[in-house]
């Protein structure tokens, strides 16, 4: 049976030296995993391309997560509830705070799955922070559990403005990605700080940008000039 968490994340690892383990989830995105992904413009570069995604082991597995979300998600959740008590366990012995993010290369709204009886994940661990990043600004209007932490995700598609300017009116957290040699003081209006220094998104204030550095793709090329969803 294929394993659902990893801690093997070259960003999340920085958590640690605050005190923080992450565990992580990572699938194969698509249209159902990753519904904005088209209007976004995100999907030719997606981050599922980069990092270790260059080893065919590692695609593997995460091919094999997809296929097992969709054929017994049921399964698949009782199975992430039994590996969540047992990562929590694991960074307590090690001397961590146990985070998890769910949506490593997807934007499932884990919210709206039962499991075991409770009526998400989140409720079954109230005493874990989960947080995750999401493109679909409808999830920010809802009332999330208290300890899921969403940031939206911005795109500069022309198409995906108006979910931007919603996600502004929420007063959300925004990540941005930006192909600049120097992030800026201010995009949107609003103060940028440095997204790279670490993955624990909970941590900070809303109505903030959280400028992310764009990370090429290890197993293939991009011509910059078609990655129009970034801020060149």
């Amino acid at each position: 049976m294929i394993k659902l968490l990893t801690t093997e994340n070259a960003k999340t690892i920085k958590g640690e030296t605050q005190g923080y383990k992450t565990a992580i989830i990572y699938m194969i995105p698509d249209a159902k995993l990753c519904p904005f992904s088209k209007i976004a413009g995100c999907a030719i570069s997606c981050l599922v391309n980069s990092g270790n995604a260059r080893f065919e082991n590692v695609n593997s597995g995460r091919a094999k997560r997809t296929r097992y979300f969709y054929e017994n998600q049921s399964m698949f959740m009782e199975q992430l509830f039994a590996e969540i008590k047992l990562f929590e366990i694991q960074a307590k012995k090690e001397g961590f705070i146990p985070v998890i993010r769910l949506n490593g290369t997807s934007d499932i709204s884990y919210e709206e799955i039962p499991v075991l009886g409770y009526n998400n994940i989140f409720e079954a661990f109230p005493q874990i922070q989960f947080y995750d990043y999401t493109k679909i600004v409808n999830r920010l209007t809802k009332t999330l559990p208290a300890n899921y932490d969403l940031t939206f995700s911005y795109s500069a598609e022309n198409d995906y403005q108006p979910f931007v300017q919603h996600a502004i009116s929420l007063n959300a957290r925004i990540s941005v990605v930006f192909h600049t040699k120097k992030l800026p003081d201010t995009f949107l209006g609003l103060p940028v700080i440095d997204g790279d220094a670490h993955d624990l998104r909970f941590q900070e204030p809303r109505n903030t940008i959280v400028g992310l550095k764009f990370k090429r793709p290890t197993n293939k090329k991009v011509d910059m000039t078609t990655l129009t969803w970034i801020v060149q």
